[in-house]
C-alpha cells in the first residue's frame, strides 16, 4: 500500500479519531465531529446519496477515490463502506495529500 492517505488512515485508526459506519458517519457529521468524509466509490446508490447529501449540507468534504477493500485494508477492518475522520489536523493532511495527488 503505498497510497499516502490510506497510510494515513491508519494512523488516524490507531490515534482512535475515525468513526466507521454509515449511521455513526451521519451522526458525525451531523454533531458537527466529521471533518471529511470517506465514502467508497463501490458504495450502494442509497448509500452513496444520503452520505453525500448530508456531507453537502452540512459543508464536510467528501473523498471517494477509494473503493470498500482499500478502506478496509488501510482500517484494517473488513467491509468499510463509509468513514469520518474527527481530527481537523488529520483531516487537513487528507485533504492536502488529496489535492497534491499523492
Amino acid at each position: 500500500m503505498n497510497d499516502k492517505i490510506l497510510n494515513l488512515l491508519g494512523l488516524i485508526v490507531k490515534a482512535n479519531k475515525l468513526v466507521n459506519g454509515e449511521e455513526r458517519t451521519l451522526e458525525a457529521v451531523r454533531n458537527s465531529q466529521a471533518k471529511v468524509v470517506f465514502l467508497a466509490s463501490d458504495a450502494g446508490r442509497s448509500t452513496a446519496k444520503t452520505i453525500s447529501d448530508k456531507a453537502r449540507y452540512y459543508n464536510v468534504p467528501v473523498i471517494d477515490k477509494y473503493n470498500k477493500n482499500e478502506l478496509s485494508a488501510a482500517t484494517g477492518s473488513e467491509n468499510r463502506v463509509v468513514l469520518a475522520v474527527t481530527d481537523k489536523g488529520f483531516a487537513k493532511k487528507c485533504i492536502d495529500l488529496l489535492e497534491k495527488g499523492k
